[in-house]
């Protein structure tokens, strides 16, 4: 069992999120081909990118794994270093 203290300063900016979730799909991919890849419809996907609605974690599992970054560093913009 882990004694560390939670962090209760934690805040997620939704649409910080969404904009590195954009920043993710570049140019070459439109949204419905994203949505499809990562199992969501193009509309909830848009409203995820306008930070409307939050991506559940198993779509920020998919889109983590597709796009080869962190779940970490989509929400929060911070990639930790591999402690090799």
């Amino acid at each position: 069992m882990s004694t560390a203290a939670p962090n209760r300063d934690l805040s997620i900016d939704w649409k910080a999120v969404g904009r590195r979730i954009r920043e993710l799909r570049g140019f070459d991919t439109n949204q419905a081909e994203m949505a499809h890849a990562v199992g969501v419809g193009q509309s909830h996907l848009s409203a995820i990118e306008r930070g409307k609605k939050e991506p559940g974690v198993a779509v920020l599992y998919r889109i983590a794994k597709r796009y080869g970054k962190s779940i970490e560093w989509i929400l929060t913009g911070v990639e930790r270093k591999s402690q090799d």
